[in-house]
């Protein structure tokens, strides 16, 4: 039986309308700031060898967090040239990092090398290709959902690392209301053999990785929230594209069934999930930023 769904992560035009609204609605994005502008730089401190680092940023969006994370490498690095390659699958994320890097490194000096396609691609092409130089520093934001073998990714980006090389991850947190959501709707949102990734993915799997191969790591949560009051207004155009955003579905409340439409609605309500503050409704979405270490 087919799917009724349509994936938000395959309409590049309706997942950046989404997203957009979504980014106007969670304080995130301030909290991923203030950990790259207060935190990250003292691990970055360490790596590269005074006259260039090697960077890879898989799934770097349109590259706002990415040149944050450059413009504190500078800071701390100053006058050592940055090659950073940059791996994302959406043309149009791409173009518009490439714009707000020409604004921003036009003097710096930050040599960029574009990759349109995913982590596992970009993963194949370095096996095939053979290389064997050693990268300083590598950074995954909310990717690892989109890859079939975590373990294997995380291990094989890992041994990319050179001595004093340094990988951050940010994903959702276990304890996260939006990880909550997709463990118990999973297989309806998802059903056999129409998506390909696994939104219900978290840190506490991640750590558990480490933990058994004995890779040292730091973490950091932070207790980001997403208001999310516009959702339970019908038709309401800023709750319907959040739904969407949260469900990755394109008009979820449309082509939803009415039983799991009300299902979701609900765990969405739910104080497991969130919480009422200011007659607002905020949905928990704690992240989770670890710091793994090279083990060479």
């Amino acid at each position: 039986m087919a799917s009724p769904f349509k994936s938000l992560v395959h309409d590049d035009e309706c997942y950046d309308k989404s997203y957009a609204v979504y980014r106007m609605h969670t304080d995130a994005q301030q909290y991923r700031e203030d950990f790259i502008r207060k935190i990250l730089p003292d691990h970055l401190a360490s790596i590269g060898d005074g006259k260039s680092i090697k960077i890879i940023g898989l799934g770097t969006g349109e590259g706002d967090y990415d040149i944050e994370m450059l413009s504190q490498m500078h800071l701390k690095h100053p006058g050592v040239l940055l090659d950073n390659e940059v791996v994302e699958p959406s043309a149009l994320l791409i173009h518009k990092y490439k714009e707000r890097a020409a604004q921003m490194f036009h003097l710096d000096p930050v040599n960029f090398t574009w990759h349109q396609m995913t982590a596992s691609e970009f993963e194949e092409q370095w096996r095939q290709r053979n290389i064997t130089k050693k990268v300083d520093f590598i950074h995954m934001l909310h990717m690892l959902y989109y890859v079939e073998d975590l373990g294997a990714t995380v291990r094989f980006y890992q041994s990319l690392l050179k001595k004093n090389g340094k990988m951050l991850i940010i994903l959702l947190s276990a304890e996260s209301g939006w990880v909550k959501m997709w463990r118990t709707f999973y297989t309806q949102l998802s059903p056999p053999g129409t998506r390909t990734w696994f939104p219900q993915r978290n840190t506490a799997e991640i750590k558990q990785l480490l933990d058994e191969a004995g890779v040292p790591y730091q973490s950091y949560k932070v207790p980001s929230m997403l208001d999310i009051t516009d959702c339970f207004t019908e038709g309401h155009e800023t709750g319907e594209l959040i739904l969407n955003f949260i469900t990755e579905t394109v008009n979820f409340r449309k082509t939803a069934p009415h039983e799991l439409r009300e299902g979701v609605l609900r765990m969405l309500r739910d104080p497991q999930c969130s919480m009422e503050k200011n007659g607002r409704i905020l949905f928990n979405k704690w992240e989770e930023f670890i710091i793994v270490e090279a083990t060479d």
